[in-house]
C-alpha cells in the first residue's frame, strides 16, 4: 500500500503563498488534495490525473491554487497563492482508486498524515 507524506504547511499572512508537497512511496494513479478546517468536514480542494493532463479545483480555490505532479519524483504539489483566512485547515493528500482526478472522499484509498496551514489576517 502506497504511503504518502505531506510537507510545506505553516503560518502565513493573508495574501501570501505556500507550496505543499506530497511524496509517495510508489506509483500513484489520480491524486487529490483535501482540507479540513476545525469543526468542519473534510472537503475536496484539487485533483490531478495520473498523467497530469487533467486537473480539477474546488470553486473556492480556483484561480488561486495550482496542483501539479512530477511522476519521476513520485511527488504531487499544491501551490497556494493569495491565501486568505478561510484557507486555514489541515491539508491532506490522497491517492485515488482511479487514474482520473475524482472529487469524492470515497474515491481515494490512501491518505497522508496532513499538514497544517494557518493563514493570519
Amino acid at each position: 500500500q502506497v504511503q504518502l507524506v505531506e510537507s510545506g504547511g505553516g503560518l502565513v499572512q493573508a495574501g501570501g503563498s505556500l507550496r505543499l508537497s506530497c511524496v509517495a512511496s510508489g506509483r500513484t494513479l489520480g491524486m487529490g488534495w483535501f482540507r479540513q478546517a476545525q469543526g468542519k468536514a473534510r472537503e475536496f480542494v484539487a485533483g490531478i490525473s495520473f498523467s497530469g493532463g487533467v486537473t480539477d479545483y474546488a470553486s473556492s480555490v480556483k484561480g488561486r491554487f495550482t496542483i501539479s505532479r512530477d511522476n519521476a519524483k513520485n511527488t504531487v504539489y499544491l501551490q497556494m497563492d493569495s491565501l486568505n483566512v478561510e484557507d486555514t485547515a489541515v491539508y491532506y493528500c490522497a491517492a485515488a482508486k482511479w487514474p482520473s482526478a475524482p472529487r469524492g472522499l470515497n474515491e481515494y484509498e490512501n491518505w497522508g498524515q496532513g499538514t497544517q496551514v494557518t493563514v493570519s489576517s
